[in-house]
């Protein structure tokens, strides 16, 4: 089996550490164009599916293979290493290990036992309110909820696109309307409650100038999509569970 890459240190930063903010493990696929993880957090509230197309890569040799990562030892590699730096990547196969080289820096890595790891189907979902924001904007709302509270609102209609949370006697409210937004979709109001921390893991990897699209309906789950490569090659779409307030 081949697996022999070389990659900018900061698209491969933002794809493990995307993945490692929902799992400790993921089932690691290698493709002829390129390489994809599909992670489900333990309490299967939040999933991600993340994909880099071999385009990004700034070299790509591979046959088609999955290895199983663990993915915050991998995580913990890469804090080792500068944004700017090129990581190789290759499978090591009598040793079973994945081989990372950052200069003179080389970590070979045990991979895992797949076993245990289900493969997990993304549902298609039609969900009537679509905004596209800036992730800075959607940060400074979520940081503004956490403040106060473990649970956000989001709320779109046909003008308007809101965060907000309420605590024990404090209320916060970020309201976008549509000249502040990229896109806004809405044909009526629509709501859903969802948790903080999954919320905020989900956009801590996006740059603030970089656009996030936000799908949501009433008490559905909230599809997130972005890119994290300037060329479009880097793509993550998020779902998460809401929320639903009791009566």
């Amino acid at each position: 089996m081949i697996f022999k890459t070389k990659i900018k240190a900061d698209i491969l930063k933002r794809f493990i550490g995307i993945t490692s903010s929902l799992v400790d493990d993921a089932k690691f696929k290698i493709m002829l164009d390129g390489v994809s993880m599909r992670v489900v957090d333990s309490a299967h509230v939040a999933m991600a599916d993340i994909n880099v197309k071999k385009t990004v890569f700034e070299e790509y040799e591979a046959d088609e293979a999955e290895l199983g990562l663990d993915v915050s030892k991998f995580n913990d590699v890469l804090k080792l290493v500068d944004k700017n730096d090129i990581v190789s990547l290759e499978y090591e196969e009598p040793s079973n290990r994945l081989v990372v080289k950052v200069g003179n820096l080389v970590r070979k890595m045990g991979l895992i036992d797949m076993a245990d790891m289900s493969d997990s189907k993304m549902p298609s979902l039609v969900l009537p309110a679509r905004i596209v924001v800036k992730a800075g904007e959607l940060r400074n709302g979520v940081r503004a909820s956490e403040m106060i509270s473990d649970h956000l609102v989001l709320v779109a209609d046909e003008d308007v696109f809101e965060l907000s949370a309420t605590g024990d006697t404090d209320e916060v409210s970020l309201k976008l309307t549509r000249d502040l937004l990229s896109e806004l979709k809405s044909e009526g109001r629509f709501k859903s409650l969802y948790s903080i921390d999954y919320f905020s893991n989900m956009i801590k990897m996006v740059k603030d100038d970089e656009l996030i699209t936000v799908l949501m309906g009433n008490d559905n789950p909230a599809q997130l999509d972005f890119d994290f490569t300037a060329d479009k090659g880097g793509h993550v779409t998020y779902l998460l569970a809401p929320r639903i307030e009791s009566e």
